[in-house]
Formats: structure tokens, C-alpha cells, sequence
């Protein structure tokens, strides 16, 4: 066995070969014929648009955790992959590939474009593959997906058109978010914010019958020439007399009237607002309700339109130069006044955002949320993990806005709509019209978010209701993702689930942060600081970067990458490595079979399977909680501390001896507890601890389909667990007093050790050979009434004190000044147990068991506190 593990760890070795391997043993692949209970959880497509990122190395960390967690406990896991075809995102690579080439997608056309996008889409996805490779990722790629595969765009167009019959998806003129950069609308949650130095412009606008002017201000002066009115409040005593006259808008010479409106704030500026409807939502708005003209002046790409006079083809920014030059030049702007205000950019291409007049495809969000808010609110909602999330749902859904899905791009779902050529009719349909030559399909495409909103029920089959994969795997079980994708993702999912499955999409949200660098800056290029999580396993492992990523938080929160804990990571699999060599080494030629824990056990063969047993219990609850960090904290200290530092230590007495039936015994632990640690270790570790199961005694082809480790109540003893406590309690006191007095461990010196009752006094009898191999004694005296040695050194351990008598070592004064502080942190203990139980509602209103714990911890403190202060008169007296 051992001939097949390295001395060294070395995870490339143990790395490479071994996913191919799983992949070729179809251990990934859910198997509906199996009869198991199912479980499914779908990934969130990354974008085909560059490499993974950290973020996508934790996020699907945390999945991959969650089902060979599942498939060990005996589900049929389906982890279905997938990849988004990001509309916006990926064009803007191609168009980019393409501009370095001296072309534009217009030169091409769309045909021989969308080629192009093609075969970016396999190059990305292909790395993509790699990566997931490279992570150990357990995905079913015989159900792999694509947003723009023939079913998922035949369940878009169903969409579509249902929501278009029911009148839940209407065309019409709107102010929308527009991206000039790449001449395309975008959503709301596409709007990134950012604070920048501006100004208000404040202007008088002069009254047509020349009897006055009235003054507005504005922080986007190149709109002014679209404004078709101003408003101001019907309550406003200063501008009553002026409702209903007339303006002349300067440079246009445009005249426009004076409306109320109740949306004006009378106490904002000079109470009167200058209305462009289509250039801002708001006025937008005003302009509907008083029937005003639209005058849009600019044109797409953010140059200025023909209605803009002499401004006509200049930049949107070099108007507003010119613009505020003029208006100068008239004193008409006669103040400037520095501004920071909060601008919208484009999050895909960082333009500044322009509210923009345009003919667009809408969905009408009011019902479709109404009834996602009804479910959340009811017995049967989305479980969010943390709960606290859920009010970031829905707060989204109950002030939702009507949700702008068409996008001038050419890359993703052509909207199914056509326009006759003659009569300008509007046709929405699954397929084109039969006399389609007359009709002109709409150019736009279907915002990347629409197709992604029916991942869940799309990916299995839908609109098939009828499809087995669907009735089987749908709902899933759980959605993992980050909190900042709620409202783009997560909120449609559960719209669209309850409108076309009558269902919700998933139980469970596990919601994580993001990734930030070591000082909790976010990773940006700008910064430099991006972490590539391929030259992270290149360098260590991709257990070591798996384990870091999922236990360093807790849900919700951010994580600081560190390479340095990634590093104790790796020691810590370095760790576990040297140990099962040590154990393999000592049950070579054992079989399965011949494990047998029926034997008579030791102490610390009783002790290491009862904390196993804890272990598991825990592990297995705190996952199912998805407490990850939690169960990283509790593996790690059972592994090294437990498993490692003390029960391998102890097994070598054993093994070197000459008992052969305890030696077969401690075999049997060793092979049992290392077999059952892999596997709770496995989701997080799946390289080292598949190469560690392959060369311990096991049944079965592969750890990804051994049985999860479950809690074996016939060998937990706690009884000897409380022995073994006392046991390592001693001969860590005993090792302390030598480290305080730089007495090496291999200088013999006499050990007293006084029990405080018969039952430790047998105890420590029955067991006298750990103490003897780990605390190197002279001579070993245990006792129940004997003297303390005089000038000796001591510690007191639940049930016994320890005495060495340490001549020419010791200095009293330092050992009066210890014991002074073991007293003090004693009288702490007595302090904060006795708190505790003088307050009338902890003792009444907590569980007896933890009353009682807490009388009994009392107990324990006193008499400790007792026996040093006693220790301390004696010394003294010396």
C-alpha cells in the first residue's frame, strides 16, 4: 500500500490524472434509475466572456462541498454545469478582438458576427472546463448546458410568448438606461453609481410677453435643448400667477408653457424645475401627464441629433462646454455652482449612463412580484442563508419597476417578435409567420438576465413538462451565489419559477461575499491586487485553495484571500499526509475485512472513537447548516490536535510492543477512524483524501461513493474519554512545569501524582504506562494519601495534583509568583460561574443540563482554587 504514496506531499502529483479518472468512473453523473432520493443543485453559469476568478473558485467550492456531501449520504446529486452566453459582456470582447483586427461587426454583418462569437464561446468555454477540471469539481457534464442551446432558447421563446399573451410583456416608448458606448439599454441593476464633481447650472429662461424670467437649474445642460416645458408646485403662492403662461427656451427660441405639478418641491432650489421628457424619467413622467412633446437630442452613440442646432454632432460633453459658453455669452446662466452628485456608468462598459427616449420591450413586474412576495411572506418561502438577505429580496421586489429585457445587441435571443413590412402590425410568435418574406423580424435581443431567470427549470427540460429529468430534478435544492447578484438573479428565478412551474426555483439561497485582498480591498485591475485561483493550486494545491476558500467566513460575509493561510492549509494537508503514511505503514497487507474493533480497547482507542464520534455529529450538523468555517475549526482540531498530537502518539505503544491482540486492535483504529476522517474531510479535500482511502483497507471503487460517516453509538465511551481528558491534562502540566524550569523532557525527574479519589487513582494505575512514555519520570508515585514532595513544583488537573520535586531548578519565588497567577485566573473562573448562577433567570429560564453543567464547573473551579492556595501556604512556609 505504502509503495504507492510518496514520503513527500506533493499535490501536483496527487493531483494530476486523478479528476480524468473520476470523469471515466462516471462518479459524477446523477443516476435517476438509482431509485435514491434526489438532490440538485445547478451552477451558476459563468460568463463565457474571460477566465474564472476567485469569486467562481469559492462559489463553486461551496457547491461542490454540498454534493459529494449528498451523494455520500446516499442522494442521487445532480450538480449541473452550465455557462452564460452574457449578451453585453461578450460582444463587447468580440467587437474588441475585432477592432484590433481593423474591423467592426458591421463590416462582418450578423451572420458571419454571431460566427465569431461561436468560436469565442467554445475558446472560453473550454478554459472554463479546465478550471473546473483544475478545482476538482464533481459536475455532471453529460448534462451540460448553454443559455443559447436549442432547448434553452426554445424555453426563452415560450417565455416570451406567454407573457406577451398575457399581456405581462408590452413595446413602448420609455426612458430607459442607455449605455453610448455600447448603443445598447441597459437594466437598472446594470447602473453602477459612483459620486462625481459636478454643477448645478442655474439659468433664467425669459417670459414670452417679456414681462419677466423664470429661474431653473440643471446639472446636465446639454438637455436643455429637449426641454418642452417647466413645472412648477400648484401650491407655490411665488408662481401662481405665472401657471399657464409661456417660456422661450434660449438658443432653441422653443416656446413652452408653465404647468403644475405636484411633483415640483416647492422648497428645492427656486421651486421651479425645467421638464425634458425625453431625456429623464421624472419628466418623463410630468410630460404624460401634460401631454408635452418628446424631443430627444441626442443620438444613439451620445453625440448630439439633428435637434440640437448648431450642437448637431458634437460629443455630449463637448456640448455641454460649448453650451454653458453661450449661455454665458446671453447671461442666461448667470451662476455655476460646484456639485457632487451620484452619476449612473454602465457596469459593463464604464460610460457614463444617459436616461434616454427609446422604443423598448418591457415586462410588467407588478403581478409577477406581487406573487413572489406573497410565497416569501407565507410558511412556504425561499430559505435565505443568512435570513437577513431575505429583506434584501424583498425590498427589491416590493418597489420593483416595470423591467426594460430588449438590448441592441446581435449576440443572444433574437426577440420573437416580427413587424409587417406594409402595415407595421406587431406578431409574437414561437415560430416566424408563414408569409414571413412580408414580415421583418425585430433586430433586438432578450437581456442576458432572461434566459439566466429560467436556469433552474430550462436546464431539465422545460417547456416539456412531460420530461422525466424535470419531474425528478425540479425543484433543486439549493442556489449558491453572491449577494450582490439578489436582484439581478436570484429575484427573477423565483418569478419566473412561480409563473411558468407554479413553483419555487430552489429551498435554499446560501448567500456568500466577495472576495477581497488581504486589507479588504476589493480585486480590481486597477489595484493590481487579483489573485488567479489556477497559480494558487499551482503553487499549492487545489485542496489547499478549496479549504481556505470555505472555511474562512461565515455566510454572508466577505473573505480576505491570504496566500499565507493558504500556505497553513497546505501544512495542515501536509500534516494529514505524514500521519496515514505512519498509519499505513503499520497496517500493510490489512484488508477491509480484517478490521475488527471487538477487542479489548485502550483508553485512547476508546477515547479517539468517541471524539470521532463528535466529530461526525457535528461535522454532519454544522454542514447541513452550511456553518463551513464551523466545520473547518472542528476537523482541524480533531485531525491535528485529537487524531495526530495525541492518538498516534499513543498507538505507538501498541504498535512497538509486544501484544499482539492490542497491536491488531490499534490497527483497526487507526484504519477505522483515518477511513472515516477521509470521508469528512472528502468534500473539502476530495484530492488527498481519494489518494489516502485508495492505499487505507476500503470496499467500493471510489471515496466520491463511499457511504457518509455516520455517528456508531456502540463505541462511544465516555467514561475513558474522561480518563484520556485527565491523562492529557497531566502530561501537559507535566510539560508546561518542565518548559517553565528549561527542564528538557529527556532529564528524569521524580513525578508525585495525588489522587483525589479512588476512581482516578485506579484510573491513573490502570494507565501509568502513557504517563511514564510521555512525561519521562524518575520515578512514578501515584497515591491517594501521600505526601507532597517538599520543595516541589505542581499543578492541579480535574481530580488530581502534580508534584515534581525539582532541586537546584526550582525557584521558589517564581513558583509563588505562577501559582499567585493560576489563583487569580481560578478566582475568575469561581467569579464568572457564580454570576452565572446567582442570576435568578438563568437558573430558571435555562435547560437543567446546563444549570447543572454550570454547578458542576463550580464545583470543579472551588476545589482548584482551594488546592493552589493551599499549594501557595506550604511554599511559603518552606
Amino acid at each position: 500500500m505504502t509503495e504507492q504514496m510518496s514520503t513527500k506531499y506533493d499535490p501536483q502529483a496527487i493531483e494530476k490524472g486523478r479528476y480524468e479518472w473520476w470523469l471515466e468512473g462516471k462518479f459524477f453523473e446523477a443516476k435517476p434509475e438509482s431509485g435514491k432520493k434526489p438532490y440538485t443543485i445547478v451552477i451558476p453559469p459563468p460568463n463565457v466572456t474571460g477566465k474564472l476568478h476567485l469569486g467562481h473558485a469559492w462559489d463553486t467550492t461551496l457547491q461542490d462541498i454540498l454534493t459529494r456531501m449528498k451523494r455520500m449520504q446516499g442522494f442521487d446529486a445532480l450538480w449541473l454545469p452550465g455557462m452564460d452566453h452574457a449578451g453585453i459582456a461578450t460582444q463587447a470582447k468580440v467587437e474588441g478582438k475585432l477592432r484590433e483586427e481593423g474591423k467592426s461587426r458591421y463590416d462582418l454583418g450578423r451572420e458571419a458576427f454571431l460566427e465569431e462569437s461561436w468560436k469565442w464561446k467554445e475558446d472560453y468555454a473550454g478554459f472554463i472546463r479546465q478550471q473546473w477540471s483544475k478545482l476538482g469539481l464533481g459536475l455532471d457534464y453529460s448534462r451540460e448546458r448553454f443559455t443559447l442551446d436549442k432547448g434553452l432558447s426554445d424555453a426563452v421563446q415560450e417565455v416570451f410568448v406567454r407573457l406577451y399573451e398575457k399581456k405581462l410583456i408590452y413595446r413602448g416608448k420609455y426612458i430607459i438606461n442607455w449605455d453610448p458606448a455600447t448603443k445598447t439599454a441597459i437594466s437598472d441593476i446594470e447602473v453602477i453609481y459612483k459620486d462625481v464633481q459636478g454643477a448645478f447650472y442655474h439659468m433664467r429662461y425669459p417670459l414670452t410677453d417679456g414681462s419677466g424670467h423664470i429661474e431653473v437649474a440643471t446639472t446636465r445642460p446639454e438637455t436643455m435643448l429637449g426641454d418642452t416645458a417647466v413645472a412648477v408646485h400648484p401650491k407655490d403662492e411665488r408662481y401662481q400667477h405665472l401657471i399657464g403662461k409661456t417660456v422661450t427656451l434660449p438658443i432653441i427660441g422653443r416656446e413652452m408653457k408653465i404647468v403644475a405639478d405636484d411633483y415640483v418641491d416647492m422648497e428645492f432650489g427656486s421651486g421651479a424645475v425645467k421638464i425634458t421628457p425625453a431625456h429623464d424619467p421624472n419628466d418623463f413622467e410630468i410630460g404624460n401627464r401634460h401631454n408635452l412633446e418628446r424631443v430627444l437630442v441626442m443620438h444613439e452613440d451620445g453625440t448630439m441629433n439633428e435637434n440640437a442646432g448648431k450642437y448637431e454632432g458634437l460629443d455630449r460633453f463637448e456640448c455641454r462646454k460649448e453650451i454653458v459658453k453661450d449661455l454665458q455669452e446671453m447671461d442666461v446662466l448667470f451662476k455655476i455652482e460646484e456639485h457632487l452628485h451620484s452619476v449612473g456608468h454602465s457596469e459593463r462598459s464604464g460610460a457614463v449612463v444617459e436616461p434616454y427616449l427609446s422604443t423598448q420591450w418591457f415586462v410588467d413586474m407588478q403581478p409577477l412580484a406581487a406573487e413572489s412576495v406573497k410565497l416569501q411572506k407565507g410558511e412556504d418561502g425561499v430559505n435565505f442563508v443568512p435570513e437577513r438577505f431575505e429583506k434584501t429580496y424583498l425590498h427589491w421586489m416590493e418597489n420593483i419597476r416595470d423591467w426594460c429585457i430588449s438590448r441592441q445587441l446581435w449576440w443572444g435571443h433574437q426577440i420573437p417578435a416580427w413587424y409587417h413590412n406594409e402595415t407595421g402590425e406587431i406578431y409574437v410568435g414561437r415560430t416566424a409567420p408563414e408569409d414571413a418574406e412580408n414580415w421583418t423580424q425585430d433586430e433586438d435581443v432578450l437581456d442576458t438576465w432572461f434566459s439566466s431567470a429560467l436556469w433552474p427549470f430550462s436546464t431539465l427540460g422545460w417547456p416539456d413538462a412531460d420530461n422525466e429529468e424535470l419531474k425528478r430534478y425540479y425543484p433543486t435544492d439549493a442556489l449558491v451565489t453572491g449577494y450582490d447578484i439578489i436582484n439581478f438573479w436570484v429575484s427573477r428565478m423565483i418569478f419566473q419559477a412561480l409563473e411558468f412551474t407554479g413553483e419555487k426555483p430552489f429551498d435554499d439561497v446560501l448567500i456568500h461575499g466577495l472576495v477581497r485582498d488581504a486589507e479588504g480591498r476589493k480585486m480590481s485591475k486597477s489595484l493590481g491586487n487579483g489573485v488567479d485561483p489556477m497559480d494558487v493550486i499551482e503553487q499549492y494545491g487545489a485542496d489547499s485553495l478549496r479549504y481556505f476558500l470555505a472555511t474562512a467566513s461565515s455566510p454572508g460575509q466577505d473573505l480576505r484571500f491570504s496566500m499565507e493561510k493558504v500556505e497553513s492549509v497546505w501544512n495542515f494537508a501536509n500534516k494529514i499526509w505524514n500521519a496515514s503514511r505512519f498509519a499505513l505503514m503499520n497496517m500493510e497487507g490489512m484488508t477491509y475485512e480484517e478490521i475488527d474493533l471487538s477487542g479489548k480497547r485502550s483508553v485512547a482507542d476508546s477515547w479517539i472513537l468517541t471524539r470521532l464520534n463528535e466529530t461526525i455529529e457535528q461535522v454532519t450538523s454544522l454542514a447541513e447548516r452550511y456553518e463551513f468555517g464551523e466545520v473547518g475549526r472542528l476537523l482541524y482540531n480533531f485531525i491535528w490536535d485529537d487524531f495526530c498530537d495525541w492518538y498516534i502518539e499513543m498507538a505507538k505503544l501498541p504498535l512497538y510492543g509486544e501484544d499482539e491482540e492490542a497491536k491488531k486492535t490499534t490497527r483497526s483504529v487507526l484504519a477505522y477512524v483515518l477511513d472515516n476522517t477521509m470521508r469528512l474531510l472528502h468534500p473539502f479535500m476530495p484530492f488527498i483524501t481519494e489518494e489516502i482511502w485508495q492505499n487505507l483497507p476500503h470496499e467500493g471503487e471510489s471515496i466520491t461513493v463511499a457511504a457518509w460517516p455516520t455517528v456508531d453509538e456502540s463505541l462511544t465511551n465516555q467514561e475513558e474519554a474522561t480518563s484520556m481528558k485527565l491523562l492529557v491534562d497531566i502530561i501537559r502540566s507535566v510539560r508546561t512545569i518542565r518548559a517553565e524550569v528549561q527542564s528538557p523532557m529527556s532529564k528524569k525527574v521524580p513525578l508525585t501524582i495525588l489522587a483525589k479519589d479512588a476512581n482516578t487513582h485506579a484510573v491513573l494505575e490502570a494507565n501509568a504506562a502513557y504517563i511514564e512514555r510521555f512525561c519521562n519520570p524518575e520515578t512514578l508515585t501515584i497515591g491517594e494519601n501521600i505526601e507532597a514532595p517538599e520543595k516541589s513544583m505542581s499543578a492541579v488537573v480535574s481530580g488530581a495534583e502534580l508534584f515534581m520535586p525539582l532541586e537546584g531548578l526550582i525557584d521558589v519565588d517564581a513558583e509563588l509568583a505562577r501559582l499567585s497567577k493560576e489563583l487569580e485566573k481560578w478566582a475568575k473562573e469561581v467569579k464568572l460561574v457564580q454570576g452565572k448562577l446567582s442570576n435568578e433567570r438563568f437558573v430558571s429560564k435555562a435547560p437543567e443540563a446546563v444549570v447543572a453543567e454550570e454547578r458542576k464547573k463550580e464545583a470543579d473551579y472551588l476545589e482548584k482554587h482551594s488546592t493552589v492556595e493551599k499549594r501557595m501556604e506550604e511554599l511559603k512556609a518552606l
